[in-house]
C-alpha cells in the first residue's frame, strides 16, 4: 500500500491567507508550517527557539512559499501580545490560528505524585494559558474579517488516560472544553474553533521516552498497523481550517489509527 505524502494530498487552496503557527520550528508545527505554505498561505512561525524558525522559514522560502519567524514564547502574556500585534501591524490580519506550542518531549515520564509543583505550573502555563492568551489576540482581526480559524492542538493521550504524564494530559483535557466554549462565543462571528488529538506521530524531534518496545506496543495498539507521520494529521488540519469546514466548530477529532475511540 502506498500512502499518501502530504504534497499529493494537498488539494486546498490557501492562497491570500495568513497562518500563525506556534511552535512551528519543529515536529509537527513545522509540517503544519509548510503544508500551509505548500497550499499558497502566508505563514508566521512563532517559536521561543529562533533558530529553529528561521530554519523551517528558509525552507519553506527554498520552495517558493511565504513565511516569516518570529521569537516567541507563549507562556510569557506580554510577549504573545507583542508579537502578535506586530504581525498583524506589519501584515494586516491573521486568518489562521493553529496553537501548536507545547512541552511534552522534554518530560520525564513520572507518577502525578512526583511532579515537581514548578513543573507542572510551567506544563499548564505554556501548554494551556498559552492557547488562551494567543487565542484573544487573534479574535479582533478575526472578527473584522468575518472569518477565522482556530485549531488548538490536543493529545490522543486524554482519551486513553495515559499515565506518568498528568500534567500534560490535564493540560490537553481542558483544551477540549475551552474549544467548545471558544466555539460558542464565536461562532457568530464566522470563526470556527476546533481541537485536533493526534496520537504518538514520529517526527524529527527525539523522544527519549519512547523506547523501541514502547514503539511496537503503540503501533500494536492501534487500527491502522504503522507508525504515524506527519502527513497523517496535515489532511484533517487543512480541512479544519478551509472554507469546507465552515459548518464543523467545537469539535475534537482523535487521530491516533485507531487506537482509541472516543
Amino acid at each position: 500500500m502506498t500512502v499518501r505524502t502530504s504534497a499529493a494530498r494537498c488539494n486546498f487552496d490557501f492562497s491570500g491567507t495568513h497562518v500563525a503557527i506556534t511552535g512551528g520550528g519543529q515536529g509537527l508545527g513545522r509540517a503544519y508550517a509548510k503544508a500551509f505554505a505548500a497550499a499558497g498561505a502566508a505563514v508566521f512561525i512563532l517559536d521561543r527557539n529562533f533558530e529553529n524558525a528561521c530554519k523551517v522559514t528558509d525552507e519553506i522560502k527554498v520552495a517558493d512559499g511565504t513565511a516569516f519567524a518570529y521569537q516567541l514564547d507563549v507562556g510569557r502574556l506580554d510577549d504573545v501580545s507583542d508579537v502578535f500585534s506586530t504581525i498583524i501591524n506589519e501584515h494586516g490580519r491573521i486568518d489562521v490560528l493553529v496553537n501548536n506550542a507545547a512541552i511534552f518531549t522534554t518530560l520525564e515520564m513520572k507518577p502525578f505524585y512526583s511532579i515537581d509543583p514548578a513543573e507542572w505550573g510551567e506544563v499548564i502555563n505554556v501548554n494551556l494559558n498559552g492557547v488562551y492568551a494567543c487565542s484573544r489576540q487573534v479574535v479582533d482581526t478575526m472578527k473584522e474579517n468575518g472569518f477565522g480559524r482556530i485549531i488548538n492542538i490536543g493529545s490522543a493521550a486524554v482519551t486513553m488516560g495515559r499515565p506518568n504524564y498528568t500534567h500534560y494530559v490535564a493540560s490537553k483535557s481542558a483544551l477540549i472544553g475551552m474549544s467548545r466554549s471558544m466555539a460558542r462565543e464565536l461562532g457568530s462571528f464566522g470563526i470556527t474553533v476546533n481541537t485536533i488529538m493526534p496520537g504518538a506521530t514520529f517526527t524529527e524531534v527525539e523522544r527519549k521516552t519512547v523506547t523501541p518496545q514502547q514503539k511496537r506496543t503503540i503501533i500494536a495498539s492501534q487500527c491502522i498497523q504503522r507508525p504515524a507521520t506527519p502527513d497523517d494529521i496535515l489532511g484533517t488540519v487543512l480541512f479544519l481550517c478551509s472554507e469546507e469546514s465552515g459548518f464543523v466548530t467545537g469539535q475534537a477529532i482523535t487521530i491516533d489509527g485507531g487506537a482509541t475511540h472516543s
